[in-house]
């Protein structure tokens, strides 16, 4: 907390700098950090006046007061709450609580990796309701047969990206294909990407003469525009190589505001992946990234198991995360890195 309100005083003068909107960008940055931090602060103090307050009520009842089942009640969700409000000291990262873009791309297996791809994809969006966010599908490429072969959603919500992080990687299923005529057991494979949404960057220089932009018409469900007119957009990256595409937006010009987004996010997760693999080098660890980072097993059968690989966290609920119920295996993450940073 210490460090914390000198973080505020920080940016409390940086605020009544009368400079500070030389820089749009920047003033907005430094006063969503100052509102963010601020908030933070205040929850802090809420929680502990409560619990100064629990206390004092609790020394005047007696033990077989009536008032003490409901006092030991309020004591386990203010428990809960400043458990809760612990995990949040572990998204301290510099975009994580920023909105996130979430991607799925099917992987191995075919029609089933599809399928699979868009179980994940319904999952992320169940889950995202469930916290009281926001969500929308910016961008899908719909499969052969079934399923997708990759999508994109925005998430809008307090410290959406720095929760949704820890879903970064490839994602294993096991089930009884619904595909196969013999009913025979099969293995999926999908990725899944989490950017976070940022209108600007201070690490991230996008220069028109770096960019090839292609157009093309749109394929799939998506109104009268598809494939009547040039509107998707695809957008090269020259110098790192990367490619974003969206066909989802009614107008060739939504579309490339929207890659223009997805590319933001790209370079600035580059840049995040590359800080964290030097200091890595520096701590002697090693980071795996994309289709060679397996974080999690979902196992429908022989019977019903979802296994965080990281955190070694399991449960038998399979079809509740399935359903969106990510809570205990984000907060597990969250646990595990709380542990990290405190043994640092």
């Amino acid at each position: 907390m210490p460090t914390k309100r000198q973080d505020l005083r920080e940016l409390e003068e940086q605020t009544s700098d009368p400079e500070l909107w030389n820089d749009p960008a920047h003033a907005q940055r430094v006063m969503r950090q100052f509102s963010d931090l601020r908030a933070q602060i205040s929850k802090w103090e809420e929680l502990r006046q409560q619990a100064s307050d629990l206390q004092d009520l609790i020394e005047m009842t007696d033990a077989e007061d009536d008032m003490q089942a409901d006092l030991q009640e309020e004591g386990a969700n203010l428990l809960r709450e400043v458990e809760r409000m612990e995990l949040q000291l572990v998204l301290n990262g510099p975009y994580d609580n920023h909105d996130a873009l979430l991607s799925v791309h099917a992987g191995t297996g075919g029609v089933d990796a599809q399928d699979w791809a868009e179980m994940l994809i319904r999952m992320y969006l169940r889950w995202a309701s469930s916290q009281g966010f926001s969500s929308k599908v910016l961008d899908r490429t719909e499969g052969e047969e079934a399923g997708i072969k990759s999508a994109t959603i925005e998430i809008r919500g307090p410290y959406a990206f720095g929760y949704l992080r820890s879903e970064a990687g490839t994602h294993r299923l096991v089930r009884l294909s619904p595909f196969d005529a013999a009913h025979r057991r099969h293995t999926s494979f999908a990725l899944v990407e989490v950017l976070p949404e940022v209108d600007d960057a201070p690490e991230v220089e996008i220069r028109d003469d770096d960019l090839r932009v292609d157009t093309f018409r749109a394929s799939g469900a998506g109104g009268q525009h598809v494939n009547k007119t040039d509107s998707a957009v695809r957008i090269t990256h020259l110098p790192t190589g990367i490619v974003v595409t969206c066909q989802n937006e009614r107008s060739q010009l939504q579309n490339r505001e929207t890659a223009m987004k997805f590319l933001r996010a790209k370079l600035i997760e580059k840049a995040l992946r590359e800080r964290e693999e030097e200091q890595s080098k520096i701590k002697g660890e090693h980071i795996a990234s994309g289709w060679g980072n397996r974080i999690r097993s979902y196992v429908l059968q022989p019977y019903t198991m979802v296994t965080d690989h990281r955190t070694e966290f399991s449960t038998s609920n399979a079809n509740g995360v399935l359903e969106g119920g990510l809570g205990e295996l984000i907060d597990a993450y969250l646990h595990q890195k709380l542990g990290e940073d405190n043994d640092a």
